[in-house]
Order: C-alpha cells, then sequence, then structure tokens
C-alpha cells in the first residue's frame, strides 16, 4: 500500500472525527419492494438518497457495505447511452470492460489488473457476472444489451465467500426491475447516427391480489462502422432483440418471481489485419503487397499503410467476407424468498442458461479467401442456491449452500487457402497460388461440477466497532475431452468440410486426440474484516480476503500433452477504506487503498518435448507466474447547488509480474518480472455533472457530460508489443433531455463526443497476421420515451 493512500485514509478520517455533527444523511424510503432503489439526489433537501444494494446478498445501504462497490443506476446508464455493459467503460475507476477482436458477444472483464483474456469456456472467469442473483458461468454472451436494468453493482475485490470461485477480481452484478402491484408501462424510440434504431417497450401489470406480471422488448440495431473496399458493405454492424418475462406472487411473507428472457444477437465484426493507429507503419507479409494497392517497401519489410485501410472512421478495409456472430441466449429462473421463519429469512435461486453461438471471421484482411476461421459454440448450465439470514442478537448470519453444473461443446475450424507464395493483380481479379492448403479442426467438450457451502458473518462488538468473518468450503470437478486434426489439400484450395472444392478428400497429417481428462479441486477461502463508524455517517473499514479460480483443462491443443491439466490460482487482497458523507450530506467520499497477492497464475505459454529431430512444440496454460498488485480507488460525489450534482473519480493501479519466466519459439527465456499485466492501466480518472431544473411548470430539464481518462494499457498479449499497446485515451459523452409532465422525455446523446481513434481489442499472437478492433467513432442520436 503506498504512503499516499495511507495519508490520504489517515486524513479523511481525522476530518470526519473533527466535524461529527455536520454529517448527515436524509434517507428515503426506497418504497415496499425490498429490491427498489432511488439512485438521485434530493436536491431541494441538499443530501444524497439512499442508495440500497444487495452485494452481500441482503438490502443494504451502499455507504455501510466494507467494500470498494460501485453502483450505477438506470439514470446514469441512461446519461452514458450504455447498450451493454460495455458502455460503462470508463465510468468505474480499475475496471475495464472490453471484448475480443473477433467475438463481440463475449465480454472482457478485468477489475484490478485481474481478467481473462480468452474466447473459449474453457479458460473460465475470475470476475464474476451476476444477473438477477443468477451466476453466469460464461462469459460468452455477456455483453447482450441492457434495457429496463434497475442498477448494475460492481463489487471490486475478492467475493468469493458469497460469490464462490472465479470471482478473485470481483463481481459485476445486474438487476432487471421486477414487477410491482402498480399498472404502468413505458415506451422509447431512438434514432442515431450510422443508421441506428432503438425501439424498446414495458409493460408492467397487476394480475390480482398477489399477483403481478412485467414485459419488457428491446431492439437495437445499426450499421458497421468499417467500410468494406471489395464489396461496398459495412462491416462491425449490429442487431439485438431482447425479451424479458417476469411473473410475481407476493402474499404475507413469501415472495416469489419466476422469470425468463431470450436474447437474439445477429453481429458483424469490425476487424482488420492488425496495425496499430491510422498511418502507423505495419508489417506487410511476402506477397501481401500489391493486394493493399499502397507504395512499399521490398517484400518482407515495413510499409506505411494508407488510412484507407488501417482507420476504422475514414476509409475501409480489403476483407473478402463480412465477419459474422450469431448467437441465441436463453435464460430461465426461479427466485422465492420466505422470511420471519424459524430458520431465519430463507431464499432459494433456481437458475437455467443456455445458448448457442456461431462465429465467421476472414483472418487475413485480403481480397482473397487465405486465412478464414468458422467457430460455433453450444453451452447451459443450472445452478442452486439455498441460504438463510438470520439475527441471533447483534450477530448477523448468512448460511448457505450452492451447486452448479455446466457444459458446453465447441469447434473451430481454420482453412488456408494457400501456405506461402501468392500474387494477385488488382485489375484482372487473377490469383496465383503456391503451397497446398491446409485445413484444421479443434474440437472441446467439457463438463464442470460445482458444490460449495457458506457462511458468513457479521458481529458487533461495540455500539460503532463491528467485525465480519466469512469462509467457503467449493469442490470442483472438470471433464475434458479435445482433439485437433490437421490435413492438407493438394489443389491449394481446401473448404471447411476438409476437402478441395471439388471432393477430393483432404490429406490428413494427424490427429491430436488426448484420452478424456478429469480432476477435481477442493478450495477453502475465507474473509476476516473490521469496520468503524467514526461518525453517524463515515465509516472506515479493513478486510483480508482469499479467493480462488479454479483449475481447468486448455481446449485449443495441438498436440496431447497441451491438454493439462493446470491448477487454480489464489489472491490474498487486503484493502483499508473510508466512506463518509460530509457537510451535512452534500459531499460524498469513498476512498479505498489495496494490496493484492496473486498467485499460480494460469497463462498461455508454450515449452518444447523431445530433442534434435524428434523435437516438438506444444502450447498450453500453465500456473506460470506470481504477481503483486497495490492501488487506490477515489470517488467523490457532490451536490454543488440545488440539482446540480458533480461526480469525479480517480484510480492508480500498479499491477505488475513478480516471477514470471516467459518462453520464446525461439527457446529464449525472458523474464518479464515488473511487466505490466493487460488491460491494467496505471491511472484511470473519470469527472461529470448532471443538472436538472425547471423550464416552467411540468417542464424539467436535464444536462449531463462525462470525461473519461485511461493511460496507455497493453490489452491481450503477454509480450509488450507495441499494435497490442492501446494508447491513452481521452473520451468525452453528452446527453441533453427535457421531461413534460413527469411522463414525456425528449433528449439528444453523443459518446466519444470528440471522435477519438483507438484500438479496443487486438489479437496478437506470434507469427501470426493478427486482428485489430477499432473502438466505434462518434456515435450520436436523438431519443423519446413516454411513461405511464
Amino acid at each position: 500500500m503506498t504512503r499516499h493512500a495511507i495519508r490520504l485514509l489517515c486524513g479523511l478520517s481525522i476530518w470526519a472525527m473533527a466535524t461529527p455533527h455536520a454529517l448527515a444523511e436524509d434517507a428515503q424510503d426506497p418504497g415496499s419492494d425490498p429490491q427498489a432503489v432511488d439512485t438521485s439526489l434530493a436536491p431541494e433537501q441538499r443530501s444524497f438518497n439512499e442508495i440500497i444494494v444487495t452485494a452481500q446478498k441482503r438490502t443494504e445501504n451502499i455507504q455501510d457495505v466494507p467494500i470498494s462497490i460501485a453502483a450505477i443506476g438506470s439514470e446514469t446508464i441512461a446519461d452514458l447511452n450504455a447498450s451493454t455493459i460495455q458502455g460503462l467503460e470508463g465510468a468505474i475507476p480499475n475496471v475495464e470492460i472490453g471484448t475480443f477482436s473477433n467475438t463481440p458477444n463475449t465480454a472482457v472483464f478485468t477489475i484490478r489488473g485481474i481478467g481473462v483474456i480468452e474466447p473459449d469456456p474453457y479458460a473460465g472467469n475470475t470476475v464474476g457476472i451476476v444477473v438477477d442473483g443468477q451466476p453466469q458461468f460464461f462469459s460468452t454472451g455477456a455483453l447482450l444489451d441492457l434495457y429496463d436494468v434497475e442498477r448494475i453493482e460492481v463489487l471490486r475485490g475478492p467475493q468469493g465467500t458469497l460469490f464462490g470461485a472465479n470471482t478473485t477480481g470481483g463481481v459485476i452484478n445486474i438487476l432487471n426491475n421486477r414487477p410491482t402491484d402498480e399498472w404502468g408501462g413505458r415506451f422509447d424510440l431512438g434514432y442515431g447516427n450510422y443508421d441506428q434504431i432503438q425501439v424498446g417497450g414495458v409493460i408492467n401489470a397487476p394480475l390480482g391480489e398477489s399477483l403481478s406480471a412485467r414485459f419488457a422488448v428491446n431492439h437495437n440495431e445499426r450499421d458497421g462502422h468499417v467500410y468494406n473496399v471489395i464489396d461496398g458493405s459495412d462491416m462491425g454492424h449490429r442487431s439485438v432483440t431482447l425479451y424479458r418475462g417476469m411473473l410475481r406472487f407476493q402474499n404475507g411473507n413469501f415472495d416469489a418471481t419466476l422469470m425468463g428472457q431470450y436474447d437474439r444477437s445477429r453481429n458483424g465484426s469490425p476487424i482488420v489485419v492488425a496495425g496499430n493507429v491510422p498511418s502507423d507503419v505495419e508489417f506487410v507479409p511476402e506477397g501481401f503487397l500489391d493486394m493493399y494497392g499502397s507504395p512499399c517497401l521490398p517484400a518482407g519489410s515495413r510499409c506505411s499503410a494508407p488510412d484507407t485501410y488501417f482507420s476504422a472512421q475514414d476509409g475501409g478495409i480489403l476483407n473478402d467476407t463480412p465477419d459474422q456472430s450469431d448467437m441465441n441466449n436463453y435464460r430461465a429462473g426461479l427466485d422465492m424468498k420466505l422470511t420471519n421463519t424459524a430458520l431465519g429469512d430463507l431464499t432459494s435461486i433456481t437458475a437455467y442458461r443456455e445458448f448457442d453461438l456461431f462465429e465467421f471471421t476472414d483472418q487475413d484482411g485480403s481480397p482473397v479467401f487465405l486465412i478464414d476461421t468458422r467457430r460455433g459454440t453450444e453451452g447451459w448450465q443450472f445452478s442452486q442456491e439455498l441460504r438463510t439470514d438470520f439475527d441471533l442478537g447483534g450477530i448477523d448470519f448468512t448460511v448457505g449452500g450452492f451447486y452448479m453444473k455446466t457444459h458446453y461443446e465447441h469447434y473451430q475450424d481454420l482453412r488456408i487457402d494457400f501456405a506461402g507464395g501468392v500474387s494477385y493483380d488488382l485489375e484482372t481479379g487473377e490469383i496465383t497460388k503456391g503451397l497446398p492448403g491446409l485445413f484444421q479442426k479443434n474440437i472441446q467438450d467439457q463438463d464442470n461440477h460445482s458444490l460449495s457451502f457458506f457462511a458468513q458473518s457479521y458481529f458487533d462488538l461495540t455500539e460503532r466497532l463491528r467485525a465480519q468473518a466469512g469462509i467457503r468450503y467449493t469442490y470442483e470437478k472438470t471433464k475434458m475431452l479435445a482433439s485437433t486434426a490437421t490435413s492438407l489439400s493438394t489443389t491449394g484450395v481446401t473448404t471447411f468440410d476438409g476437402t478441395a472444392p471439388d471432393g477430393t478428400p483432404n490429406i490428413a497429417l494427424g490427429t491430436a486426440a488426448p484420452p478424456l481428462g478429469v480432476e477435481s479441486w477442493n478450495n477453502i477461502g475465507w474473509k476476516l474484516g473490521l469496520d468503524y463508524e467514526v461518525a453517524d455517517d463515515v465509516m472506515l473499514y479493513t478486510y483480508w480476503a482469499r479467493g480462488f479460480k479454479s483449475g481447468g483443462f486448455t481446449g485449443r491443443i495441438g498436440i496431447p500433452q497441451d491438454l493439462g491439466p493446470y491448477d487454480p490460482e489464489e489472491v490474498d487482497t487486503f484493502e483499508i477504506g473510508v466512506k463518509g458523507d460530509f457537510f451535512g450530506g452534500i459531499a460524498r467520499v469513498n476512498v479505498a487503498a489495496f494490496y493484492t497477492d496473486y498467485r499460480d497464475m494460469q497463462l498461455a505459454q508454450i515449452y518444447f518435448i523431445g530433442s534434435g529431430e524428434d523435437l516438438i512444440q506444444g502450447n498450453t496454460i500453465i500456473n506460470a507466474a506470481s504477481s503483486s498488485i497495490k492501488g487506490v480507488e477515489a470517488e467523490l460525489s457532490l451536490l454543488a447547488t440545488e440539482g446540480l450534482i458533480l461526480n469525479g473519480a480517480f484510480a492508480y493501479l500498479d499491477a505488475q509480474y513478480e516471477n514470471f519466466d516467459f518462453l520464446l519459439p525461439s527457446g529464449e527465456v525472458v523474464d518479464l518480472s515488473g511487466e505490466r499485466l493487460q488491460n491494467a492501466p496505471k491511472w484511470s480518472t473519470n469527472a461529470g455533472f448532471t443538472y436538472e431544473f425547471a423550464l416552467r411548470p411540468n417542464v424539467e430539464a436535464r444536462l449531463g457530460a462525462n470525461y473519461a481518462y485511461s493511460s496507455e494499457k497493453q490489452l491481450t498479449s503477454i509480450l509488450d508489443t507495441p499494435r497490442a499497446r492501446m494508447q491513452p485515451t481521452h473520451l468525452v459523452n453528452a446527453n441533453a433531455s427535457i421531461k413534460f409532465d413527469d411522463a414525456y422525455t425528449l433528449g439528444v446523446w453523443a459518446t466519444n463526443l470528440f471522435d477519438e481513434r483507438y484500438i479496443a481489442s487486438v489479437f496478437d499472437a506470434p507469427g501470426t497476421l493478427g486482428l485489430t478492433n477499432y473502438a466505434p467513432p462518434r456515435m450520436y442520436g436523438v431519443k423519446f420515451s413516454a411513461e405511464w
């Protein structure tokens, strides 16, 4: 922990103790619904409204929860025009939200430098994703659209005691609006540049004395922002439709909600062959020179390419077949709660999810069919949680058990229509190909079982001093079957069926087909902490938490030995923080400083077996490294004047490998100790405001803007390479709206207002062309909503 962090925390605590009578918060009743939350401020009372969260699996004021947590309400989501969780990128300190270069539906969440950068499900997660209390095992599909959302809670730091394995970085907890006993609804309509169209609607209906229902439908589509110079099409388009229904029964102390949701996604991916920024130098492989139609130095050298190839804003790319990402996502759940029983407040959450995904990627970026991949993934999960919350007079307990079973099947087909030596005549379209075509098929089939039991308690030591203790035992078992088959086509062209276009079978080169891998792991994690109420609205807290990410098997194998298994990784996090409302409740300051010891990190690594002519190179995931992570997060909200809210946040993150020997294909070992982790910018800040004021009776205006800065960061590559390094970014979003009769709202919005150009994701494996995904340019539009 840095000296500056300790001084800052001590200074705030002294300030708080010196002014105990000036600290007050006028808490507002969030309503009879225990899930309700009011994330706004109360300007007329010049104090913050109470924000209720369920971060500890019970309803609490966010300022009373002794962890670093951010709550994003529905108004903030609308202000940011965040149609997916990725729209919150930059809004939360030390939280990175991204995706992969060619899989736009798959999430890459990194919190405090801890994340997983692998699109295939075998790699697991380090940031838990929870939707309506239902944990989502797969990050595939986690970036589908947000609509009719009550709030999003982001919990930073290990959350293993209550949320289980694979939450070493933290948890993203999404809560959708639930049915209430009042008639109501809303209609939303929006239009923006790139022909973006959004149409949505919600209906809430009481169906009797104890029964109510809520239905939501939303469709969001737009054209792509990358131009394909071959056929004139747009790349990176998106089209997502969401259907959600909930049925809620409330009678006395029993509350049950049955829900179902279907998401249909038909997206493209705006990828190009990996470059840095527009007009930067880029390696051009031999034989590609004439394809780009740009002046280049001799083959094998570096070439300064024009914006029309690399820029996602000013031109297009040479790409023969548009990328495709089609997904269907189904989710169902039953949430039941029975309160005031002899065993406490009983909760049962039953959940099921199923998805299928098809993706096509043109990986060469040229106008010929050269290197293409086709991927398909199907998966399902079932989970059941039972828990009870009870109070023993100054001691609050949460005790429960959790079971989950998951299964997925995945294939990836790779075809290379020639292995080298090609020429392409732009005028005649004549293609001369060289070596035989290559086809490779990878298959993965995995089952996972998880069983855990947990307990967490808070107990009062004095009137203001409280201790917490939690423990969780977890048993994980994984079974994996993976194989890779490779074949050649003597015609120089191969299909995805493993044959030449005329049906001639390819010549098999070999198959990596290991026996079924089966392994199990046991883990005990815990949490110990103290929090002290310095004044009525100021709390100091500290804790030590241990979490783990389960072991597993490598699914994308080249030889049988690649399968593994690899062992779990562990983290120990020590955090100290202060939360407080000051000056009569008009200023809210939350600060946290932390240190994390990260061990047995699961990282991709090549290796060699045999010697001489029998030397074979493998590539697998092993427990290759350890790291130390330390940092500070500070968030400030100020009710400056009536209706004017100022927000600011700052984060410092020092995330470095402590012990990591990385093996290069040449056999050379590189010591990466001291190098930064991926998706871990050293500095990040954001600042913004919202201003609400009356234009005349029954007409209110709302203005808002947000600025976010992120320093340089390494994206996907373990090695620090120029094309996988994202330069510092400065992003500004803005919005304005007018509301009539507390029912009709007309607004305008803009994201990336100053058209910042930057790379959002990169695939940069050694020896490959690599893929780049440029972030969307400036987007803007108008929107209308009606509520009743």
